[in-house]
């Protein structure tokens, strides 16, 4: 089912440690759920509008660098939303040193077991494929983080290059993920979230989402989310 207006209320009114007791036979989904979401941020998915800055983006695009190490082929990678509805990305790479290009999010989107990116370069045609596999990778995940929690950098993760049009598949990444493996009775969390869209804003992206919740589990679920403290 899918989340009423008035849920924003009721996980505003939680109290998690009057009731952790009574969920703590949920195990591994009780630390999953509570590593990836907060009161704030699930009110904010239920309510179908999640803004995520650029900083958070950005912190987690520096780590997944400094992860790679010198195998990357860029030393820095950043983010700048723009009011315009366009995403600004400068890369300072290893071998051409600056490369900036601007773009439109054509698509973001998770269902299930479908979960992709669509970005459309502006102005310029896509310079260096490979290059840029590899940055709109670390792209795509970092723009899905704040929904699903982290997730592990595969060697390869599936892009496809048409023209000026990057298509990033990274359904395998998050199926494998300790949120794509996690149930609560029986119910997958990942079937629990629903993103539509992805919007730049100033500042940072805004995302279109949908909150699935079973009846059987809706009450476990909101029990179990940390407190905003």
């Amino acid at each position: 089912m899918d989340m009423p207006a008035n849920w924003q209320q009721a996980i505003a009114s939680i109290d998690v440690a009057k009731v952790e007791q009574a969920v703590a036979d949920y195990g591994p989904a009780l630390q999953v759920v509570r590593d990836t979401w907060d009161k704030e941020t699930l009110a904010e998915i239920a309510d179908g509008k999640l803004f995520v800055s650029d900083e958070m983006m950005n912190d987690a695009i520096a780590k997944s660098i400094a992860d790679a190490g010198d195998a990357a082929p860029v030393k820095g990678l950043t983010l700048q939303s723009l009011a315009s509805g366009r995403l600004k990305v400068t890369a300072d790479t290893r071998k051409v040193g600056s490369v900036e290009l601007t773009g439109t999010i054509e698509d973001f989107v998770h269902d299930g077991d479908t979960s992709y990116m669509k970005f459309r370069v502006r102005e310029k045609n896509i310079p260096q494929h490979g290059l840029m596999s590899w940055v709109f990778s670390r792209i795509s995940l970092s723009m899905a983080e704040r929904m699903v929690g982290h997730l592990d950098m595969p060697e390869n993760l599936p892009v496809k290059i048409k023209g000026n049009t990057l298509l990033v598949d990274y359904s395998g990444v998050l199926a494998a993920s300790r949120f794509g493996q996690t149930e609560v009775r029986g119910h997958r969390l990942l079937d629990m979230v629903e993103i539509k869209s992805a919007t730049p804003k100033e500042g940072g992206i805004l995302f279109e989402t949908r909150l699935h919740v079973p009846d059987d589990v809706k009450d476990a679920l909101l029990s179990i989310v940390k407190s905003s403290s």
